[in-house]
């Protein structure tokens, strides 16, 4: 070809002209879908923020007072009937309940004290017809479970991720109005995104075909940095009533339990954490059905603090058919090695009074409010290796058991997974 030729010379022109409209073209298509999606990923984040900011405004209701804790929570005093249980459709027009009586045979002093809250050290108190409530200020605002289904312990088994394991005494198939148990409280050691806890469970099971439901109240003490920013041990509750699935949270993080008391803080820190070879400090959880309005009240120590309408739960309408007692930890880690989250003292069963960690005088309410000793409770532990049990019955403790351990240890690798 001669490139010296005019005509030449011009269609090569004409090419380059070319060539450089396309470019400028596919930048502007390129930078169109960029701007588009830059656009989009902003209106998500947007309405986001939006949906995070309207979720806040309906649980952190206006306070009467604002307290501010040594521990740095955010304590509001909000008014009893403004509460975030009646945001719920269930209890629309909801009048607030007067405490029925209490199981017979329950000891007037059940262990608590005054000081059981890092909050109530401030000197600050919420008002009468005020209840505590613990502001939210996170992105993590719903707390939706991190506890699976223990009851369905496959489905926990199957997961790669997020694994929970269990400690446990249980008393299943059988009908329950209510139980009861004492605590000891620590601090355990827990990983990034992960938690160790101490609580019971008193729940309804129901399964048809290979579906399984659950309604459970569940109520004791927990580790959870995530949630409440912290490695310190708070007093919290949870529902649900699907299995976990789109109903309950954690303690006033969504409507549905009813708060009467004004003392007691619902993920407020413990005060008073047992420690190794020295002091143990403790707490009594009394949970328990009342038979007129069927609803299911909650008692620590010898305070009331309030109540899970019936209406949320269609199988804990009438009675649970188990009550569990226990330890739990999520493992959030790698699959070939297990967490070094830490359950109850951080130590085995085996080494006993003040050094492992226990749950002691296990309760269960029957049909005639009486309390009773949990009937034969089997006990059950998956990794022995990680955390342990050790059951025992004496007058004084009545049914009791140690639990707990290190998690990863040398005996407690990547085949406890």
């Amino acid at each position: 070809m001669n490139f010296s030729s005019p005509n030449v010379f011009i269609l090569l022109q004409f090419l380059l002209l070319v060539s450089l409209v396309y470019r400028v073209f596919s930048f502007d298509t390129s930078f169109h879908q960029f701007s588009n999606q830059t656009f989009q990923q902003k209106e998500k984040f947007l309405t986001l923020r939006k949906k995070i900011a309207n979720h806040l405004q309906q649980i952190n209701k206006p306070a009467v007072k604002t307290i501010y804790s040594p521990d740095g929570d955010i304590i509001d005093c909000v008014m009893i009937h403004k509460q975030p249980a009646f945001n719920h459709p269930l209890l629309k027009g909801h009048k607030l309940l007067d405490p029925p009586e209490l199981p017979k045979g329950h000891n007037q002093t059940s262990i608590s004290s005054d000081n059981f809250q890092l909050w109530s050290l401030s000197g600050e108190s919420c008002p009468d017809k005020t209840i505590p409530i613990l502001r939210n200020i996170n992105d993590d605002i719903m707390s939706k479970a991190s506890s699976h289904n223990i009851f369905k312990r496959e489905s926990i088994n199957n997961d790669v991720r997020g694994r929970h394991e269990y400690v446990l005494a249980k008393v299943n198939d059988d009908v329950f109005y209510g139980g009861k148990a004492i605590f000891n409280v620590w601090a355990p050691h827990v990983e990034q995104n992960e938690f160790s806890l101490a609580q019971m469970w008193v729940a309804s099971v129901s399964t048809s075909g290979t579906e399984q439901n659950l309604n459970t109240l569940e109520v004791g003490w927990q580790v959870y940095p995530k949630l409440y920013g912290d490695n310190l041990p708070k007093l919290f509750i949870y529902w649900t009533a699907d299995a976990y699935k789109t109903t309950g949270c954690y303690n006033l993080k969504c409507s549905g339990f009813v708060q009467i008391n004004n003392k007691i803080l619902l993920g407020g820190t413990l005060t008073k954490i047992s420690t190794y070879n020295g002091i143990q400090f403790a707490f009594t959880a009394l949970v328990w059905k009342d038979s007129k309005t069927k609803n299911w009240w909650l008692r620590i120590g010898t305070d009331i603090i309030g109540y899970w309408p019936s209406s949320l739960f269609p199988l804990l309408k009438n009675y649970a058919n188990s009550v569990h007692f226990g330890g739990e930890i999520v493992d959030d880690g790698p699959a070939w090695t297990h967490t070094s989250t830490q359950m109850g003292s951080g130590h085995f069963a085996h080494e006993g009074f003040r050094r492992a960690a226990y749950i002691r005088k296990l309760q269960v309410v029957d049909s005639n409010n009486y309390l009773n000793p949990v009937p034969y409770p089997e006990f059950d532990t998956r990794h022995q290796n990680c955390y342990d049990i050790k059951h025992g019955i004496t007058k004084l403790w009545g049914n009791y058991f140690y639990y707990g351990g290190p998690g990863r240890n040398g005996q407690c690798n990547k085949g406890n997974k």
